[in-house]
């Protein structure tokens, strides 16, 4: 079948594209930018990339006509915009238009339940959102999540930051509210398995994992499964917004998405009963089953997707390839040069950069400046990396995002994702003679941009030097 995925880049995409091309389905992915998928990882499969911006009508022309089949999974939840719920349904009835165009029969979309008398703003929007995909032109089967447990996933993301730093936690009273988390191999297995069923056609379905729990139990067994003792103070004072403050802080979560998050969380998430599991054969996954396969993709490095990859569509509201050229008029640059002998292993010591493996000096000083980050609204450092040695356009590294990420060409340039007076570069590149040049570029913005530069100038005097000369010299371990 030819298949249509939309958010192509996203976590649950990037977890369900795999399986498609395996089942020997034509998928034709749309992105926003095609310097953001990385196709290389497909090759050999039936998979071509699109261009299109949902948001954009005049971009629709690019969905072309001959699919059978559609999935939706796009979705704002991160945005900071009071009216991301008129650019979600925007989205979905541009999206709508274009399949009416086509030939496809039916339409899949993964939404969130909403079986509560009162929905947060998210998932309102959600509950909207599926009713602008109806039509009597094709067939809309709705799949209905709470909470998805797996590697890479914002909720397990958050769970983990606050299990692992936390040994005791004063927390709010919404960890009493009730959810029945499944794991993310259960998701795509159902995302899957509905496609071009005719008895799951304009139905919606609530899928979990196989028990209700609350997410101080949550808590409590994750941390069971990583043999750590904690304990969990609940008080009725921290309001909506102060848990909101409590997640950002404590997890590497952005404001947004944790105050969408605590939103979602103050009302019970408990699917309805339905036959779907029975129908699709599908053995559930336990929620401590759902944990330990998480952590056995981590430990492997094996982590296909992550939600800290997905791009703020407010911070890059153009395709972000114009920042491949580097601006030179009105800059201040700190420039270091290095012949190397063993460019092969500075190359493998570039691409390992940030996460757990640090900056390779400093990094103490890197960690002072995410605190300060995090204290003005910034990622901070917390994001880390989703592969501890591979990166690809569009990845995240700490908080900076990379723009080009080319072996071939031997050029890796992120560009500043924390709070600044301008804008920041830092470019690694080894040339053909083995000439290793590191760039960091800052364009301020008025004169509180030049402070800034003057202020950390001391800095970047041996900060930089001391990155360039361990990148060289350090010497990866062999397992």
């Amino acid at each position: 079948m030819r298949i249509l995925l939309t958010g192509s880049t996203g976590y649950i995409a990037q977890r369900l594209l795999p399986v498609l091309l395996a089942n020997k389905h034509h998928v034709i992915c749309c992105v926003r930018d095609k310097n953001r998928f990385d196709i290389q990882k497909f090759e050999g499969f039936n998979v071509e990339v699109i261009e299109v911006d949902f948001l954009k009508k005049e971009s629709l022309n690019k969905v072309p006509l001959n699919i059978d089949a559609a999935y939706y999974l796009m979705h704002s939840m991160s945005s900071a915009k009071e009216d991301f719920s008129k650019a979600e349904l925007q989205t979905a009835t541009h999206f709508k238009d274009a399949v009416l165009q086509s030939h496809a029969k039916q339409i899949i979309f993964l939404s969130g339940i909403v079986n509560s008398g009162s929905l947060s703003k998210h998932l309102q929007s959600r509950f909207n959102v599926e009713d602008v995909l109806k039509s009597d032109r094709y067939a809309l089967t709705t799949l209905r999540a709470g909470i998805i447990v797996g590697s890479g996933s914002a909720s397990f993301e958050i769970i983990r930051d606050l299990v692992e730093k936390l040994p005791v936690m004063v927390a709010p009273k919404w960890l009493n509210t009730r959810c029945q988390p499944i794991g993310i191999r259960d998701v795509i297995s159902f995302l899957d398995g509905v496609l071009m069923k005719e008895y799951t056609f304009n139905k919606a379905y609530d899928i979990g994992g196989p028990e209700v729990i609350t997410y101080k139990e949550m808590l409590l067994r994750f941390a069971k499964v990583r043999g750590l003792k904690r304990w969990i103070i609940t008080v009725p004072v921290m309001t909506p917004k102060l848990s909101s403050y409590w997640l950002y802080f404590v997890t590497s979560v952005s404001y947004p998405l944790a105050s969408s998050l605590v939103e979602s969380m103050t009302v019970d998430v408990v699917p309805e009963a339905n036959d779907l599991q029975q129908k699709l054969h599908i053995k559930l996954l336990t929620y401590e089953q759902s944990i330990d396969l998480a952590f056995g993709k981590i430990a492997q490095n094996q982590v296909v997707s992550s939600w800290r990859d997905a791009m703020n569509r407010d911070a890059y509201p153009d395709r972000f390839k114009k920042l491949i050229e580097v601006p030179i008029e009105g800059c201040f640059k700190d420039v270091q040069c290095m012949k190397v002998d063993d460019p092969e292993r500075v190359l493998k010591n570039i691409w390992s950069i940030g996460g757990s493996t640090g900056w390779y000096y400093a990094d103490w000083l890197w960690s002072v400046r995410g605190f300060l980050d995090k204290v003005f609204g910034g990622v901070g450092l917390q994001r880390g990396r989703t592969s501890l040695d591979n990166l690809s356009t569009g990845s995240v590294v700490d908080f900076w995002r990379v723009i080009l990420a080319d072996k071939k060409d031997r050029r890796l340039l992120l560009y500043a994702e924390m709070k600044l007076p301008g804008e920041a570069w830092l470019e690694f590149k080894i040339n053909k003679e083995n000439v290793f040049t590191q760039t960091a570029t800052f364009r301020p913005l008025g004169i509180p941009g030049r402070l800034y530069w003057y202020l950390i100038l001391p800095f970047h005097a041996f900060i930089f030097k001391g990155m360039m000369r361990n990148l060289v010299q350090h010497q990866s371990s062999t397992v």
